[in-house]
């Protein structure tokens, strides 16, 4: 997280910033959101029809860097962390610099919607082939984001300042032995100098009311990481396990008992915490004692010295456990991304900017256990993360395909709330101010 300091500065400077004006006229944004509508869910289908995994998104950074060209941005920069497509937009008039993002990468799932547009699409991702499906509506962001360029090109008259259009690969994180994402981008250098955001703002689709926007000040999303175990026993026959050092036992042992370290070790008054075991693998016959199975799973936390401390649990008992069966447990945790912090005075400056994006539809949010690298952005630039709500109309979010599912879908209508949201955001952020 931020430190107090830094926060203080942020503070001070947005308190010394004249507030946005709720009366700003938007007829002329409205007219431009409603032009680009069609276009927008037309790139949204073919982004989805073509899904690309994580540093592989050769065919939509085109697309995307194409369309910057097309609209003359002022700077495209592409190949940034691999596959990112930079684009830089300055107004008409000197001013601060901010940043927008949006995430290209797909999901390794095979997808089920039965859309006329769906993915066939499959791919190899170590020695496995996949199916490659957006399911977690980064074919929506980048869609939506396209739109955002256009209609700010159109209105640079409105801009004191400069628009960072970061188009980011692989937020599902990179393939193993790569690095990617948000945490290659500031790595790179690529927001740095010239292009040193003073805010950045970044939304995401949710199973919500279609159109609603939902955001939290403070922490709104966990922390991340990933977590592997491999258990080493000794092989033996199926039929006489007392020969060997059953790993597959000791891993079931294993995962059950972490999960009693979020249930019974920690106090979850502090920050929820969840510890999942999403795979495992070993063996090759069923009648082979194997020698090793490995599991990986994720970590999630809220709280910096409540994560530290789970991890240290984990290992602690995954070691002792398979140490008590007279096998070897070796963990590796790997960071993914802290936790999402939406930067308070950034938050409460821009609220009258969502409430009049969103009217009615505007929403306070609670916790959210899912995580996004966007957080990377986060601990070094005050930055804002919202939800935009994509159902079905009449459709619940316990009925709704959710993300990271082969049945996800959106609600394509909803789609102009988030290009409308994104570009007043822009807009009222950098809106010219009047001379003392």
């Amino acid at each position: 997280m931020r430190s107090i300091s830094l926060l203080a500065v942020a503070l001070s400077l947005f308190a010394a910033a004249p507030s946005v004006a709720a009366d700003t006229p938007d007829t002329d944004l409205d007219a431009r959101v409603a032009a680009v509508e069609k276009r927008v869910v037309a790139w949204r289908r073919d982004i989805h029809q073509h899904p690309e995994l994580g540093n592989r998104e050769v065919r939509t950074s085109a697309l995307v860097a194409a369309h910057l060209r097309k609209l003359k941005f002022d700077e495209v920069r592409t190949g940034v962390a691999h596959t990112g497509v930079i684009g830089v937009l300055r107004g008409s008039r000197p001013g601060p610099v901010i940043a927008l993002r949006a995430d290209m990468d797909a999901l390794p799932v095979t997808e089920r919607t039965g859309l006329p547009f769906a993915s066939t699409v499959k791919a190899k991702r170590g020695d496995e082939t996949v199916g490659v499906m957006h399911a977690c509506g980064h074919d929506a962001h980048t869609a939506m984001m396209m739109g955002v360029a256009e209609v700010l090109s159109g209105m640079r008259d409105r801009i004191a300042g400069t628009i960072i259009f970061v188009f980011q690969p692989a937020e599902e994180g990179a393939p193993p032995g790569e690095e990617g994402g948000a945490a290659l981008i500031l790595k790179e250098g690529a927001l740095s100098g010239a292009y040193t955001p003073e805010a950045i703002f970044g939304q995401h689709v949710w199973p919500g009311e279609a159109g609603t926007i939902s955001y939290r000040a403070r922490g709104t999303m966990a922390s991340a990481d990933r977590l592997t175990i491999k258990v080493t026993g000794k092989q033996a026959h199926g039929a006489q396990p007392w020969h060997g050092i059953d790993p597959v036992v000791t891993s079931a042992q294993i995962i059950t008992a972490l999960q009693m370290i979020p249930a019974r070790q920690i106090n979850v008054t502090t920050a929820p915490a969840v510890i999942t075991i999403g795979r495992i693998q070993g063996g090759t016959a069923s009648n082979i004692v194997p020698e090793t199975v490995e599991m990986e799973g994720t970590i999630r936390t809220f709280d910096a010295a409540m994560r530290t401390d789970i991890i240290e649990r984990v290992r602690r008992t995954a070691t002792d456990v398979a140490a008590a069966a007279g096998a070897r447990a070796d963990v590796d945790v790997q960071s993914y991304a802290p936790p999402v912090y939406n930067d308070v005075a950034l938050t409460e400056r821009m609220e009258p900017t969502l409430r009049r994006a969103a009217g009615d539809g505007l929403r306070t949010m609670e916790l959210v256990m899912g995580s996004e690298d966007f957080a990377h952005y986060q601990s070094r630039i005050p930055g804002l993360f919202f939800f935009l709500g994509v159902n079905a109309p009449g459709v619940g979010n316990v009925a709704a395909g959710d993300l990271h599912s082969p049945d996800f879908m959106l609600n394509e209508d909803a789609m102009k709330v988030g290009v409308r949201t994104m570009a007043m955001l822009a807009l009222d952020y950098l809106a010219p101010r009047a001379a003392n």
